[in-house]
């Protein structure tokens, strides 16, 4: 028996505090924080590239954007677990989820992921205005309705996936930029951002991918890996990504000119040169080794690339 299915015959308690945490864990907090993080990042740069805001009313935007944006990523990672609930049974990687593990109903994680994603572009909208809200609403349904059903079928859901991983920062940019007026989401300081992350996520994933190859064919994931057993066509299409992220990471400086200069361009093109080396050594190797280490270096280049960003903006 394997342990997917052993998992899913185990029943934990139900206490309300066990549910409470079991609901909690569905929402993936480590990836909607750093969510919310790139949002805050597109609502500091957007203040500080137009017009700044009083302090009161800067605060209480991050504030928002920070909740709202939170709430929402929180609902649709609840609503993805709902959806592969039985795949996550499958892979030795997800099987110790709370729906593999029944400590929790999906019932429960169904409405509580449904909740969420509404309560944070309701309050979006409500506090800030449409177009904040709405782009946080876009994110959620390109994820739950799109991404999620497509890993099944088509390598191509990575792409599609990124998408909403990208579009936080357009939520923090348009809430500051001006959150009634559509045309924000066509600012070039915030699709600058989009850009580094829709990237930055290509490598990430396909590195993930290319380390828990078999769990993810085992949960029936259509992914790059699992279809390129030489690994051949993955670490070329890695090294394509890492290089187009070194180019992304420079266009801030285009689309943000005496706000975004050299001091950032220094750090973006030296951390861009050395994960682009790693890419290639990848390309040359073919290892779940050198995939791991493209994995680490792409955690440590995207936090080192905002804090540059924000760091360079202030000064």
């Amino acid at each position: 028996m394997s342990r997917g299915t052993s998992a899913l015959t185990q029943t934990l308690p139900r206490t309300p505090g066990a549910i409470l945490g079991a609901l909690i864990e569905t929402t993936k907090p480590r990836i909607t924080r750093m969510v919310v993080i790139t949002a805050l990042i597109g609502s500091a740069l957007a203040a500080l590239a137009g017009e700044m805001p009083s302090w009161g009313a800067l605060l209480w935007a991050l504030l928002v954007v920070s909740v709202g944006t939170g709430l929402s990523a929180s609902g649709a990672n609840s609503l993805n677990q709902w959806m592969e609930r039985a795949r996550d049974a499958q892979m030795r990687r997800t099987a110790g989820r709370p729906l593999p593990v029944r400590a929790v109903g999906p019932g429960a994680v169904f409405l509580f992921g449904t909740m969420l994603s509404l309560a944070g572009a309701v309050l979006l909208w409500v506090l800030l205005g449409p177009v904040p809200a709405a782009v946080s609403l876009s994110c959620t349904l390109i994820y739950v309705l799109l991404y999620t059903p497509m890993k099944v079928y088509s390598p191509w859901a990575t792409l599609v996936g990124a998408i909403p991983g990208a579009l936080p920062p357009l939520i923090g940019w348009t809430a500051i930029a001006g959150s009634h007026d559509f045309s924000t989401v066509l600012d070039a300081g915030g699709l600058s951002l989009v850009a580094i992350m829709t990237i930055w996520q290509l490598p990430h994933f396909l590195a993930i991918a290319w380390m828990y190859r078999d769990d993810y064919e085992q949960g029936g994931f259509r992914v790059l890996p699992v279809l390129d057993p030489n690994g051949r066509l993955t670490a070329w299409t890695m090294l394509i990504t890492g290089a187009l992220l070194l180019l992304a990471s420079l266009s801030p400086i285009l689309a943000l000119p005496g706000t975004i200069g050299a001091g950032y361009g220094i750090v973006a093109g030296v951390t861009g040169i050395a994960y682009l080396v790693l890419c290639i050594r990848l390309a040359r190797e073919k290892t779940v080794a050198m995939a791991r280490r493209v994995f680490i270096a792409s955690v440590i280049h995207l936090p080192i690339l905002l804090l540059a960003l924000l760091a360079d903006a202030l000064i």
